[in-house]
């Protein structure tokens, strides 16, 4: 196997490990909300401030960390991954 194949494999494999890892996040701390929701509702009745709940305290959280997860995702495609693409294609100078 040549080394550019190889560096191209495990640029594959860590682009596979960080989307997996996000989603798994993402699918947890959804899932995670809405079992609170179907199984616990005196928690997520909980009043935090006059109309605020816990439960749309979470929901808006949920929401949060999905754009804060697409952003760490499309930071490292920009900053790691793109430009190891670019260096194995020979578009960037070494």
């Amino acid at each position: 196997m040549s080394d550019h194949h190889a560096r191209l494999t495990i640029l594959a494999r860590s682009r596979w490990r960080i989307a997996i890892s996000l989603t798994a996040g993402m699918v947890v701390m959804y899932f995670g909300f809405i079992l609170l929701i179907a199984f616990n509702k005196p928690l997520m009745a909980t009043l935090i401030a006059p109309g605020l709940s816990l439960g749309i305290l979470m929901g808006a959280l949920v929401i949060v960390c999905s754009w804060i997860f697409t952003w760490i995702y499309v930071r490292w495609t920009n900053t790691r991954f793109d430009a190891e693409i670019e260096h194995l294609s020979g578009r960037r100078a070494e």
